[in-house]
């Protein structure tokens, strides 16, 4: 007998570099504001804010290479990130214990309805709203740390149809993935499953229909997005 009142959701999962498998996805936390240069342009002080995360939903995340255009914005902002896949997780992880519990990294993009999001700032709301809405999170396929180590540095990048837009380097994080995964493991229990989209670069900007959005990261390289 069935036990499910209605039919159960599809669980989320990405691929996985060279392989068939899947890597199956349970929270996505993505940190703020965690380039310097970034949070400046955003109008914040680097060197004055602890972290701070927000969550998108699961099956935010799309390895398919399209973008919907989302409903009730005008503003819809690309922000590059290198996303970090976990293969366990716990509670208090100590930060040089904590690349352990990473299985690989990927590319990802935080799509950002940018006029929702600075509503609800101005309001003082959550920013779910301009964050965690329908595939708002294109990413690619998650290349295991046994194959490309753990990035610490590197070029990141993303350019709209062929012009540059966002170039960094890995090394500019403010916290880095060790510090990120301790930090975190103190307010919740991470788990197997778990993803952390590590914040972007300076140059965020918006899309439009029809805009092909390409990301690379030295080592794990491209992902390429199409606005529809």
């Amino acid at each position: 007998m069935n036990p499910y009142v209605i039919p159960p959701p599809t669980p989320v999962s990405l691929p996985v570099s060279g392989t068939d498998a899947r890597f199956p996805v349970r929270r996505v936390y993505c940190i703020g504001r965690n380039y310097a240069a970034h949070a400046v342009e955003m109008g914040h002080d680097p060197d004055c804010e602890p972290p701070f995360f927000f969550q998108k939903n699961p099956d935010n995340l799309d390895p398919s290479g399209n973008f919907p255009y989302p409903p009730r914005s005008r503003d819809v902002h690309h922000e590059a990130e290198m996303l970090v896949a976990l293969k366990s997780g716990g509670r208090g992880i100590a930060a040089r214990d904590a690349l352990d519990h990473v299985f690989g990294y990927g590319l990802a993009l935080d799509m950002t309805r940018r006029d929702l999001q600075a509503q609800a700032k101005k309001q003082g709301r959550p920013w779910e709203i301009g964050k965690a809405f329908e595939r708002s999170a294109p990413c690619g396929a998650i290349h295991p740390a046994e194959d490309v180590g753990h990035p610490a540095r590197g070029r990141i990048a993303l350019s709209v149809n062929g012009a540059l837009r966002q170039e960094g380097d890995l090394n500019q994080m403010i916290w880095k993935v060790p510090q990120m995964i301790a930090y975190l493991s103190d307010y919740f229990t991470l788990s197997a499953g778990d993803v952390i989209l590590t914040g972007t670069p300076s140059g965020v900007g918006p899309v439009g229909r029809g805009d092909v959005l390409e990301m690379s990261i030295d080592g794990l390289g491209h992902l390429t997005v199409r606005v529809d």
